[in-house]
């Protein structure tokens, strides 16, 4: 009742939703720590339209991302359709969890821990005894190379594939026909358990494949498990205004569910850009967060700048439909949770600003919002658009990009 009445009273002139959308590493520009996080000279946005030729991006290019920084074939708008700038990372660390938290106004003041050398005995016998089986491999590795190295043993032993990276994760890859999906689940949610305290990875993630010997590929039956948030978040505050909050992509995986009333699977960028246009028919009054996936997991890791310069151009040339499904008191924000350069030797994310772009019939155009001092700044701007309160961080714009505010 207590939220019924607080729906009712929202003004027919404020903003009714906001559509967040993240596009997974599309970082521009390193920040000023990058060196202590090995990023010097990463710039994926920017390096990526180099390595190239230069990106076809006319849709963005209209809401300003080439006023952002110097973007090989997006030139500076001179009357840009939207507000933008870019956001520094006031939290500790570069990874998915880390940088979507941050937006939603959590500010992590320790990186979550990592294992380059794998994790040790106290974890891995605990895991093993408590799932009754040994596992393969726990090393650092690539997803798509340890199942090629290690899936014909994992096929023959029914022996799940433990890696991780240099992010924080507990990564378990099987076979779908080994270790059916929804087992792999439950194998993943007991490592959820186990890994707490010292040990409290960011994410626990289920990698299935499928496939012969020397044709393994991995499947969109992905799943995170994620820590839940410290405290409450954008999502809690729209949920407990009595709006929908319907989450995108894995953004149901890295907030662990919380304050997301709605969660959309998706299998690819294209998918999530259909299921966010479903989303934006069904929706009243609430927030879209949408997560992109494809340029972080399939290009940026693998290095692959012409994969990921495409990846982007579909994008953007389905960026009009979004655009042209917003109503008058809709606000569309495009941002990114961190960098992940192709062109550099790492395969890593790296430590880098995010753009940030606005736009709506309410929204000015032209603002340059320079460089937000946090991604919460993105985060509390939601809240005020939708009326829902304070976050715990960040500094709210929608005076500087409202129209009437």
């Amino acid at each position: 009742m207590h939220k019924q009445n607080l729906f009712s009273k929202r003004d027919d002139k404020m903003i009714q939703r906001v559509i967040l959308i993240v596009l997974d590493s599309v970082g521009v520009g390193e920040l000023p720590d990058a060196a202590k996080y090995g990023d010097e000279g990463s710039n994926t946005l920017g390096n990526l339209a180099k390595a190239v030729g230069g990106l076809a991006l006319p849709n963005m290019e209209k809401l300003g991302l080439g006023n952002i920084i110097d973007i090989e074939g997006v030139p500076a708008a001179k009357h840009p359709i939207g507000a933008y700038g870019k956001a520094a990372e006031k939290s500790a660390g570069k990874d998915t969890t880390t940088g979507h938290w941050e937006l939603a106004g959590v500010i992590s003041e320790r990186p979550f821990p990592v294992y380059p050398d794998g994790f040790p005995p106290e974890v891995i016998e605990e895991f093993e005894k408590r799932i009754g089986r040994k596992v393969l491999g726990n090393k650092v590795a690539s997803g798509t190379e340890i199942i090629k190295e290690l899936g014909d043993e994992h096929v023959r032993t029914g022996m799940p594939i433990v890696y991780t990276s240099a992010d924080s994760v507990f990564q378990i890859a099987a076979h779908e026909e080994v270790i059916p999906v929804e087992e792999l689940y439950e194998i993943c949610k007991i490592a959820r358990e186990i890994l707490q305290g010292d040990h409290a990875v960011a994410r626990v993630i289920a990698r299935p494949f499928v496939g012969k010997s020397g044709q393994y590929v991995r499947t969109y039956n992905r799943a995170d498990f994620s820590l839940k948030p410290p405290h409450h978040t954008l999502l809690d505050c729209v949920e407990k205004a009595g709006m929908e909050v319907i989450g995108v992509g894995k953004i149901w995986d890295i907030f662990a569910g919380q304050g997301i009333t709605k969660a959309l699977h998706t299998e690819g960028n294209m998918d999530g850009v259909n299921k966010t246009l479903e989303a934006m028919d069904v929706l009243k009054q609430g927030l879209i967060f949408s997560n992109l996936v494809d340029y972080d997991m399939l290009y940026g890791h693998r290095n692959d700048s012409e994969g990921y310069a495409k990846a982007l151009e579909d994008f953007d040339r389905r960026l009009p439909e979004i655009m042209e499904k917003l109503k008058e008191t809709d606000v569309l924000i495009v941002t990114a949770d961190h960098g992940c350069d192709p062109t550099t030797a790492s395969t890593d994310h790296s430590r880098e600003y995010v753009p940030v772009l606005i736009y709506g019939d309410r929204i000015k155009a032209g603002v340059n919002l320079g460089t937000l001092s946090c991604f919460s700044d993105i985060g509390q701007t939601v809240a005020d658009f939708l009326g829902c309160g304070r976050l715990r961080n960040g500094t709210s714009f929608k005076h500087l990009v409202l129209k009437d505010a």
